[in-house]
């Protein structure tokens, strides 16, 4: 399967999963008045939103290269991943926070609290579910990694930004439950309010910590360590490379590597020895890797 494909595999799975959530829980706030119970209701429309504006953002990256953008389109992903960051924190974090503390300040009773109950238990299983999906695809990808190293090793905002939301949602509904329990048992309905808080700053957080994923990306970031290391081996691994004193890479999309190399050939090497070994470099640089796309060598003294 196709870095793409599985891309919109993982966003599918979360958009269906999300918009399923956000109509029950928008029914359950409206039948129980609580405030966490509404502020998870806008937690998952704005995933839900969030996981339309990154397959938006799919079909932009996908159209091929032209004249005015000769390296493509890739880099447009990373322009809506951020536009997902900034909705999570101005309409999520924001209107969770507002909501929270409008609850505090005007306490009311929770009715049927046992509705909020089920509703909560039956969103966390369906936001694991996909959770499992995004997190699976991560595993895939990254199979030595934990959840974090991975997070910061990957260049696919459509797949590390489904799984932040996700983990996120997930921290929220026990936050919305641990509330609701308070609220019911203490007798004051303040926690309630204190819960939906809570839940705007979990998604002011996962905000910034997407943006500041993506705003690498944005900003041209390199290719992964990993990767690095298996172009110095093939550099290395030809005996008609004395060496290599530059080797710059930039992603151009998550599965779209430019490199630009300088390399110091054998100085009793031919022109056409030259050309010989540039093909067969550009060849064995491009087969250690999938998305490494464009290769430029310059040949220096």
């Amino acid at each position: 399967m196709s870095g793409a494909t599985s891309s919109k595999k993982v966003i599918y799975a979360a958009l269906l999963g999300n918009l399923a959530i956000a109509v029950t829980k928008f029914v359950a706030a409206f039948w129980t008045g609580s405030s966490a119970m509404l502020s998870e209701a806008v937690h998952s429309l704005v995933d839900t939103s969030n996981q339309g504006v990154l397959l938006y953002g799919l079909r932009r990256a996908a159209r091929p290269a032209d004249a005015k953008h000769p390296f493509g389109y890739g880099m447009e992903i990373y322009f809506w991943s951020f536009v997902v960051a900034l909705f999570i924190c101005a309409l999520g974090g924001a209107a969770s926070g507002y909501e929270g503390l409008h609850r505090i300040s005007d306490a009311g009773p929770i009715a049927s609290p046992w509705i909020a109950y089920g509703v909560l238990f039956a969103c966390m299983m369906f936001e694991g579910l996909s959770f499992r999906v995004a997190w699976r695809e991560m595993r895939e990808r990254y199979p030595k990694l934990g959840p974090w190293a991975a997070i910061r090793a990957s260049k696919d905002p459509s797949v590390f930004a489904v799984l932040l939301e996700d983990a996120a949602a997930l921290a929220g509904l026990l936050i919305a439950l641990t509330g609701l329990a308070l609220s019911e048992f203490l007798n004051d309905p303040r926690f309630d309010g204190a819960a939906s808080v809570a839940i705007g700053a979990l998604l002011i957080v996962t905000a910034a910590i997407l943006s500041r994923e993506v705003l690498s990306l944005m900003t041209g970031e390199s290719a992964s360590g990993e990767v690095l290391e298996r172009v110095n081996a093939v550099l290395q691994a030809d005996a008609r490379v004395k060496q290599a004193p530059e080797i710059l890479s930039l992603h151009l999309g998550p599965q779209n590597i430019l490199l630009a190399i300088s390399i110091d050939f054998d100085d009793d090497m031919s022109s056409p020895d030259v050309e010989q070994a540039a093909a067969d470099i550009t060849k064995a640089l491009r087969e250690t890797h999938p998305a490494i796309t464009r290769v430029y060598l310059r040949p220096v003294s």
